[in-house]
C-alpha cells in the first residue's frame, strides 16, 4: 500500500472516530512522509483526549523538532521521560535539541544516554564520537620562554674575573695622589672588555635564534 493510501485510510478512520487512538499512527506516517505540519496537527488533536499516548507524543516532540520549535519539542519529550526514562526516541530527539541549539555538553550526554540502550548504533557512535573530539580540551601552550637568554657557564665566566689590586706607589701614596694604573692591570682590563663584548654578541644571538 502507497503512503499517501495508508495515510488517507488512517485519516478517514480518525474523521469517522475522533477519539480513536489511530491518530498516533496517522501522525507518524504524516511525520515519516515529511507532512511535518499536518503531524503536528493530528497530535494535537488526539492527544487532547489520549495525553497519556506516549508514542504520539514523541511523535510530536520530533515533528516540532524538524519545524526547528525546538522548546515545544523539549518540553514534549521531557515529558515523555518522566513518565518513560528510558525511551530511546525522547533522548535521541533532546540529543538533537541541545546540539541544535549548540549546548554541547548537554547533547553529549543525551547522545550517550541513547547509545547505552541502543548498543552499536552506528550514527549514534559516530555522534557521540565526534561531539567527544570537539569537547576535549585543546592542549596546553607551552610556557614563553624568557626574553633574556641565560649566558652559558663561560660566557658567565667572563665576569668571574675580577681585576688585580692595583698597587701604589710609596711616594704617589704619601701625597694621596691616585694610583696608575700599571701595564698588567691595564692588560688585564682590555681583556675583560672583550669577554664582555663576547657576552654581549651571545645574548643578542640568542635573542634573534627565539624569534625567529
Amino acid at each position: 500500500m502507497a503512503d499517501s493510501q495508508r495515510i488517507d485510510d488512517l485519516r478517514r478512520r480518525v474523521q469517522k472516530d475522533p477519539a480513536s487512538i489511530a491518530f498516533a499512527q496517522l501522525a507518524e506516517e504524516l511525520r515519516r512522509a515529511g507532512r511535518f505540519e499536518e503531524s503536528v496537527e493530528a497530535c494535537r488533536a488526539g492527544l487532547a483526549t489520549h495525553p497519556g499516548y506516549l508514542s504520539a507524543r514523541v511523535t510530536l516532540g520530533r515533528a516540532l523538532i524538524e519545524l526547528n520549535q525546538l522548546a515545544d519539542a523539549q518540553t514534549e519529550l521531557e515529558l515523555v521521560l518522566k513518565s518513560a526514562p528510558e525511551n530511546l526516541a525522547a533522548i535521541r530527539g533532546l540529543g538533537e535539541i541541545h546540539h541544535r541549539n549548540g549546548n554541547l555538553t548537554a547533547a553529549l550526554a543525551q547522545y550517550r544516554a541513547a547509545l547505552a540502550l541502543a548498543r552499536n548504533d552506528p550514527d549514534l557512535e559516530e555522534t557521540v564520537a565526534q561531539l567527544t573530539r570537539e569537547l576535549e580540551p585543546a592542549p596546553a601552550s607551552a610556557s614563553a620562554e624568557e626574553d633574556t637568554p641565560s649566558p652559558d657557564s663561560t660566557e658567565s665566566e667572563a665576569f668571574d674575573l675580577a681585576p688585580p689590586p692595583a698597587v701604589e706607589s710609596p711616594e704617589l701614596a704619601q701625597f694621596g695622589a691616585e694610583p696608575v694604573p700599571s701595564e698588567a692591570e691595564l692588560e688585564h682590563a682590555a681583556r675583560t672588555l672583550v669577554a664582555l663584548e663576547q657576552w654581549l654578541d651571545a645574548i643578542h644571538v640568542a635573542r634573534a635564534d627565539r624569534r625567529a
